[in-house]
């Protein structure tokens, strides 16, 4: 899928994501997993921003995403001070060793070469930095996990990411894997990650 079409998606299910943004949805992960950002953060794919209510306070923030509409009204909104970059993660650059801290949530379904964007991730994580990782795959569980495989041509026509990948795999074979939770019958992964320098 062209990058256009991808943009266009996303673009009409934003206010989807702001209503979810706003009503604090996945409330209980986020917390968990974004109150542990520090120092210089990099967050790719940042959306209508439903991280920024977590963040704590003394953080240096870049905020990545190919539409930032939503993510700019949600930074006035909790009074993020934030660099804004209009970019596709996937052909974003910065210089190595630049973030403490790399977060993404729920983005990893949507990349053509997620393998690439996690060497990105590496590259840009200092050596005793960390990567925290919200993403969902297939489940643990065989029934909804061949019912995701079932429907995936379908759900990535329509919203624009794949349901049943194998995110753990992916993940464990780029980085360094230093504590993970799963949720909703395992096809919701918290992950804390380290560079695999």
């Amino acid at each position: 899928m062209s990058n256009e079409k991808l943009i266009r998606k996303f673009d009409k299910q934003a206010k989807v994501y702001e209503a979810r943004r706003k009503k604090l949805t996945e409330r209980v992960w986020r917390e968990k997993l974004i109150s542990c950002a520090k120092g210089r953060v990099l967050e790719v794919a940042v959306g209508a921003g439903a991280n920024f209510h977590y963040y704590p306070k003394g953080i240096e923030l870049t905020a990545v995403d190919f539409s930032l509409n939503k993510a700019k009204t949600a930074a006035a909104d909790y009074g993020i001070d934030a660099e804004f970059q209009l970019s596709d993660v996937e052909s974003l650059s910065f210089p190595d060793n630049s973030f403490d801290t790399i977060v993404s949530t729920l983005s990893f379904c949507g990349y053509e070469n997620p393998g690439t964007v996690l060497d990105a991730f590496q590259k840009w994580c200092k050596h005793d930095g960390q990567i925290l990782l919200m993403e969902h795959g297939i489940s643990s569980n065989r029934l909804i996990g061949g019912m995701q495989t079932l429907v995936d041509p379908l759900f990535k026509k329509v919203v624009g990411c794949h349901f049943n990948r194998e995110i753990i795999q992916i993940l464990q074979s780029k980085l360094q894997i230093n504590r993970i939770e799963h949720y909703m019958f395992g096809a919701v992964h918290l992950v804390w990650a380290s560079p695999n320098k």
